[in-house]
C-alpha cells in the first residue's frame, strides 16, 4: 500500500511538471519582471528575514523520550554566509523573475537559517532556472537561462564585497543549482584572486557536481581551493551527493558529465570524478552518525510531495519549529559505478529513505538537512581556525631624510583596521624621528594590529638606525 501511494506521488509530480511544460511552451518562455538589480531575501536589516527565525527544536530519542533545545542566534557574528539556494521555483518560465515565492522562503529557512546561529547569512533572490525549465526547452535554452541565473548571483556576490564584507571571512553555501552556480563563481572570481580567497572559510557545495582530478582534493573545478580532509581546515570545499541505494545508470549527480551543458564554463568529461567529502567524517571517512535536522512546517509545491515520497508519507514533525529526528542513518562516501556518493544508511529501525521525485535523483532533495548539524557545526569550527590563522603581515622600517618610517605590510593588508606603533615601550606615530633610534644600541618596535573583526595580533622587529646624509 506504501509502494502504492509513493508511486501515485511521482506520477503527481510528473504530472504537474507536464502542465507546467505545456504552459511554458505555449508563452514567450521568459520571466516576467526579469532584472539584474540586486534583491535579497536575508541579510542583516531585512524584514521579514527567513534566515532569522526560531530554532528551537525536539530532540527524538529512540527510546520515545524528547529532549527540547532552544539555540540562539548570535548576537555579533565574527563571519558572513552567502547562501544560493537551490532549483525550487515553480513557475513556468525558462528562469524565474524575483519574486519571493514560497518555495524559495521555505527553502531558504530549511537549508540556512540554522547557521544564523554562528554568522550573518546573505541570501540572494536570483532568476533561478525553474523546476519545469528541467523538461522544457533546449541544452541551449537551458545553457542561457543559467547564465542570466549566473549573472544575478554574480551582481550579489560583488554588492555584497562592496557594502557589507568589511574583509570579513565568508562560508559560500549552496545546493543544487545554488551548488553549481557557486562553482563558477569561485572559479572565476575567487581562486585566482589572492585578496578574495583569504576571505574564504570554506564552501559548502552539496549536490553540486563539484569535479576533482581522481583520488585528488583539486584538478578539477579548482586548483587552488582543496577539499577540506579535517574539521579545522579552512579554504576549502565539502561536497558531496547523498544516496540511500546505488545510483543507476542514468544518474544525475556523483557522476562526471560527458561534456559541459552548464553554459558557465565548468570543467566535464571522464577524466574527473565527482568530489564526495563525508560532512560527518572528513578526512577519516568512517561511516558516522549524521546530525538531521528538519523544520516541522509543511513544505509547500512539489518539493514538499518530493519529501512525502522520501519518507514514505508524512516528514517527521513535533511541537517546536524544528526536530531532530527519531529515525538515524550513518554516511560514507563510496564508488559505484562511475559515481562518487554519499551511501546513507538507517541506524537500527530507522526507516529507509527512497529516492525522490524519481531514482535518478537519489535523497538529493534532503543531500543539506541530512547533516544539517554537522555542517553547522563545521562552518563554526572552520570559522575559528580561520580566525585564529596567522595573518601574512610584517612589521617594516623605511629611511627617508625626515627619518625613520614604520609601516605594517603582506598579503593581508586588506584587512588591517587600526596600527599602533612603539618603540622601547614607548608609544610612536609611525614617523619617528631619525635621533629616536640610535646606532650602537638595539631598539625593538612594536605594532599592535586591530583586524577586521576585532582580532589583536602584534608584531615586532629589531629596528637598525638610519645612516647617511642628515
Amino acid at each position: 500500500m506504501m509502494l502504492r501511494k509513493v508511486d501515485m506521488d511521482r506520477r503527481r509530480i510528473v504530472q504537474t511538471l507536464a502542465v507546467a511544460v505545456a504552459t511554458a511552451l505555449a508563452c514567450a518562455c521568459a520571466a516576467t519582471g526579469a532584472s539584474a538589480d540586486v534583491v535579497w531575501l536575508c541579510k542583516p536589516g531585512a524584514a521579514p528575514d527567513p534566515c532569522l527565525q526560531s530554532l528551537k527544536t525536539t530532540v527524538q530519542q529512540s527510546d520515545g523520550r524528547d529532549t527540547v533545545t532552544d539555540p540562539s542566534l548570535a548576537s555579533a557574528p565574527k563571519f558572513d554566509c552567502f547562501y544560493v539556494y537551490p532549483t525550487v521555483s515553480q513557475q513556468v518560465t525558462v528562469n524565474a523573475d524575483k519574486t519571493k515565492d514560497p518555495e524559495v522562503i521555505a527553502m531558504t529557512r530549511y537549508q540556512a537559517s540554522r547557521f544564523s546561529q554562528h554568522c550573518r547569512v546573505f541570501a540572494p533572490m536570483y532568476r533561478q532556472l525553474t523546476l519545469p525549465s528541467i523538461y522544457t526547452g533546449s541544452v541551449e535554452q537551458r545553457k542561457a537561462g543559467r547564465k542570466i541565473a549566473y549573472g544575478d548571483v554574480l551582481e550579489a556576490w560583488k554588492d555584497y564585497l562592496a557594502h557589507d564584507n568589511h574583509g570579513r571571512g565568508v562560508v559560500l553555501m549552496g545546493h543544487s543549482q545554488g551548488s553549481t552556480i557557486l562553482r563558477a563563481l569561485i572559479r572565476k572570481e575567487v581562486e585566482n584572486n589572492p585578496a578574495k580567497r583569504r576571505l574564504l572559510i570554506s564552501a559548502l557545495l552539496p549536490g553540486g557536481n563539484v569535479l576533482v582530478k581522481p583520488g585528488q582534493t583539486t584538478g578539477g573545478d579548482f586548483t587552488k581551493i582543496p577539499l577540506c580532509t579535517t574539521a579545522d581546515q579552512f579554504g576549502c570545499v565539502v561536497s558531496y551527493a547523498s544516496f540511500g541505494d546505488p545510483p543507476p545508470s542514468n544518474t544525475r549527480f556523483g557522476a562526471s558529465p560527458p561534456t559541459d551543458i552548464t553554459g558557465i564554463d565548468l570543467p566535464a568529461g571522464p577524466q574527473y570524478e565527482v568530489a564526495c567529502t563525508n560532512p560527518a567524517s572528513l578526512g577519516a571517512n568512517v561511516e558516522s552518525p549524521l546530525t538531521t535536522l528538519l523544520p516541522t512546517s509543511a513544505y509547500p509545491g512539489l518539493v514538499g510531495t518530493a519529501l512525502g515520497i522520501m519518507f514514505s508519507g508524512p516528514p517527521p514533525t513535533a511541537a517546536t519549529p524544528w526536530v531532530q529526528p527519531r529515525d538515524r542513518y550513518t554516511a560514507h562516501c563510496e564508488h559505484s559505478g562511475p559515481a562518487n556518493v554519499l551511501m546513507v544508511r538507517p541506524i537500527g529501525a530507522a526507516r529507509k529513505l527512497n529516492p525522490a521525485p524519481t531514482p535518478d535523483w537519489g535523497l538529493h532533495i534532503l543531500d543539506t538537512n541530512l547533516a544539517l548539524g554537522n555542517l553547522v557545526a563545521l562552518a563554526d569550527k572552520q570559522a575559528a581556525a580561520f580566525a585564529a590563522r596567522k595573518p601574512a603581515l610584517t612589521l617594516a622600517q623605511h629611511c627617508s631624510k625626515s627619518g625613520l618610517r614604520l609601516s605594517v605590510s603582506g598579503a593581508d593588508r586588506d584587512l588591517v583596521q587600526q596600527v599602533r606603533f612603539a618603540v622601547d615601550g614607548r608609544s610612536v606615530g609611525a614617523n619617528v624621528p631619525r635621533q629616536r633610534v640610535r646606532a650602537g644600541r638595539p631598539h625593538h618596535a612594536t605594532a599592535r594590529v586591530t583586524l577586521t573583526g576585532g582580532r589583536i595580533v602584534r608584531l615586532t622587529r629589531t629596528l637598525r638606525a638610519c645612516t647617511g646624509p642628515q
